[in-house]
């Protein structure tokens, strides 16, 4: 099987978030998508790859399934690959790898012995050269094995999603912008709301919230590895970028933190983004916080957790505090707040909506952590 008029596409997340990215998805349009363990899956064309790539921002991945055949053993798997039409997926003179998942229920369950089949037949009848790592390569075939068929996808977007383009300078334990924007879309935030960050690091949460106000494509300051793939239209893909409607906003988005440097990191990121004239960074302690005029809005913040950066002691005193200012100054407001350790979110004294599954984050697993309207 290679490529017919539309074929799967898969748009991978951190588990625990795919009921956030299949909202997000679906309101895009976007056909018969289906949560999965990872990620959600769609049905489309080529159009509806690039779409993805340029305008969600909550997949991590957009993986795209364009062949399958039987192999029992390794010259099977060989002479299969070697037969392969790979003209029909890769370019002339693209440097790629080959990722491979099996398993001892395969005849075939050796993934190192597999990637070297699959690739030295790219590379000797296709005559395409083999990266030398994943980093160094320009397209990566994701291979999976199962009940000995061989699934060939192909990654196009080659870094990952989170990777907008703009944040540049970066604090400690940065939280990834496809991972701000779902937890943004958890807390309801549309884009027609305030939102405040009185920890913000290098602005992402700031940054994401503002961008979403403009409804600014997501990845229109990037590069993707679908640009080197056959399918690749540039014409086409250009028709997309210029049909995207922006908008303008009336919110302003608040980000401190009591670290002067990083203040300096979300104001050059902003700038970037292009969104710095909604936004307001300053040096602020927490304990300094006030609540903007206006409405009320979303408090959105990822604070330092324990295994993380910081003393228990001293975190469950800054939890303790978060709690007091959100409680005293922030009546109306709803607050969203990113941990790994309940007992520092149980701290803060905040209503918190029951929790959902954990999420891997940084070698951590976190918790979003949501409330009503205070």
């Amino acid at each position: 099987m290679l490529f017919t008029s539309e074929f799967e596409i898969l748009l991978t997340t951190p588990p625990g978030l795919e009921v956030w990215l299949l909202e997000e998805v679906q309101e895009a349009g976007f056909k018969r998508a289906k949560i999965i363990r990872g990620g959600v899956t769609i049905w489309g064309g080529w159009p509806d790859v690039w779409r993805a790539n340029l305008t969600l921002r909550g997949a991590s991945k957009v993986l795209v399934r364009f062949g399958e055949f039987r192999a029992f053993h390794l010259a099977q798997l060989d002479k299969r690959a070697r037969k392969f039409p790979w003209g029909d997926v890769l370019t002339k003179g693209v440097k790629v790898k080959v990722e491979v998942i099996t398993n001892r229920r395969n005849k075939i369950y050796h993934a190192g012995a597999a990637i070297e089949r699959i690739e030295r037949a790219i590379s000797e009848e296709y005559d395409a050269s083999i990266a030398a790592s994943m980093d160094d390569a320009d397209i990566v075939i994701k291979t999976r094995i199962v009940s000995n068929n061989v699934l060939l996808s192909v990654d196009s977007s080659g870094e990952g999603l989170h990777k907008r383009g703009h944040k540049q300078a970066m604090g400690k334990a940065p939280m990834r912008e496809t991972m701000a924007a779902m937890f943004l879309r958890a807390c309801g935030y549309d884009g027609h709301e305030t939102v405040l960050d009185p920890m913000c690091g290098s602005g992402t949460f700031i940054i994401e919230a503002a961008e979403i106000a403009r409804n600014f494509m997501a990845g229109r300051g990037r590069t993707f590895a679908f640009q080197k793939l056959a399918s690749y239209d540039e014409r086409a893909v250009q028709k997309i970028r210029d049909a995207w409607k922006t908008r303008e906003s009336t919110q302003h988005f608040y980000g401190s933190d009591r670290n002067v440097n990083v203040i300096g990191f979300s104001k050059a990121n902003a700038k970037r983004a292009g969104i710095d004239k909604l936004c307001s960074f300053s040096p602020t302690p927490l304990s300094e916080i006030k609540r903007p005029e206006g409405q009320a809005g979303l408090v959105m913040v990822n604070p330092p957790y324990g295994a993380r950066i910081g003393k228990k002691k001293d975190l469950v005193a800054l939890y303790t505090a978060f709690g007091e200012v959100m409680r005293e100054r922030f009546i109306g407001w709803r607050v969203g707040m990113v941990t790994s350790d309940p007992t520092l979110a149980q701290a803060t004294k905040l209503p918190w909506l029951p929790v959902g599954e954990p999420i891997a984050h940084g070698g951590l697993k976190v918790n979003l952590f949501r409330t009503d309207v205070l």
